[in-house]
């Protein structure tokens, strides 16, 4: 059986490899949309490749130092001090003590729904959120075993995956987009420059701006559901009261508005429930970011 250890070592690897298909991607689109603009056989993927990676490199710095701070923007977070919510930040340091890391910043969301997430690149650059519904509708217990989910998402570096795979996904789909209308406004004549050879080059181009956001939406779905379940359990490993969480989720199943309003599709997958309102069925759990709260609190009660 696989060690929480393991998981943290599968995860640094996990991580790696995204970084790895990440640059691929970009320069495989790069590297196409230079053959649509530069009419040179040669000269023209080179030198998409070239500002491919480029950009993309520059970009994906970026991201990796500061993407932390710009999912927190764009949720609309705000950092709290100790003084204004005095329970959350005491909550949340000593769990950080229990996990054995350093304390995350601590941020919230003005939102009535009953949400949390945590992200940053590693357990020394790392934040939890939590909104003010769930504040004010979990106790004590209930909090911990939420903010002990989150701390668990940080400990075993979940949310370096987690940070990359909304990088990707925005990034793949920006790219995906930029190369379509590129076809749209020259294609067309490089087609007639370049014959049969450009043609297929072209259909290899449009199916891959096409499956390139569906790689990346497969990504987070492969990741998210199964690192749900690990943090539950390590959650609940760092409270010690499995009934914490469980009654957490109890709640937020039953939420009657549970759409965070900054959510997005890029961001849904850091939630610790889905921040979208959605009618479960077969489909919608075949393509969630989250496994049913129902069979996480059957885990969590199990325990």
């Amino acid at each position: 059986m696989a060690t929480f250890f393991d998981e943290i070592r599968r995860n640094k690897f996990r991580s790696f490899g995204l970084i790895l298909l990440f640059f691929v991607l970009v320069l495989a689109l790069g590297a196409l949309l230079g053959y649509i603009w530069i009419r040179d056989p040669f000269a023209g993927p080179l030198t998409g490749v070239f500002l491919a990676f480029f950009v993309g490199g520059l970009y994906f710095l970026v991201a990796w130092f500061a993407g932390g701070s710009m999912i927190l923007s764009m949720s609309g977070a705000r950092e709290v001090t100790k003084k204004e919510y005095p329970y959350l930040w005491n909550t949340v340091e000593g769990l950080a003590i229990a996990a054995n890391i350093p304390m995350p910043k601590v941020y919230v969301i003005d939102d009535s729904a009953m949400n949390a997430f945590a992200t940053g690149r590693d357990p020394r650059h790392s934040y939890i959120c939590v909104t003010t519904g769930l504040l004010k509708t979990m106790n004590r217990q209930e909090l911990e075993g939420v903010v002990a989910h989150e701390m668990s998402h940080i400990k075993d570096y979940d949310i370096r995956l987690m940070m990359l795979t909304a990088v990707l996904i925005g990034v793949l789909t920006l790219l995906s987009d930029f190369f379509l209308r590129s076809f749209l406004w020259g294609g067309k004549s490089r087609d007639r420059q370049g014959g049969s050879v450009a043609l297929v080059l072209i259909v290899v181009g449009l199916v891959l701006a096409v499956l390139s956001p569906l790689i990346g939406q497969l990504i987070q779905l492969a990741i998210s559901r199964k690192r749900e379940y690990l943090a539950d359990a390590s959650g609940a490993m760092l409270t010690r009261y499995p009934p914490g969480l469980a009654n957490a989720l109890k709640k937020i199943s039953k939420d009657p508005d549970p759409l965070v309003d900054t959510a997005n599709k890029a961001t849904a997958h850091l939630f610790i429930s889905t921040p979208f309102r959605e009618k479960r069925s077969w489909v919608t759990n075949l393509f969630s970011t989250h496994p049913p709260i129902e069979e996480r609190i059957k885990r969590l009660e199990a325990m």
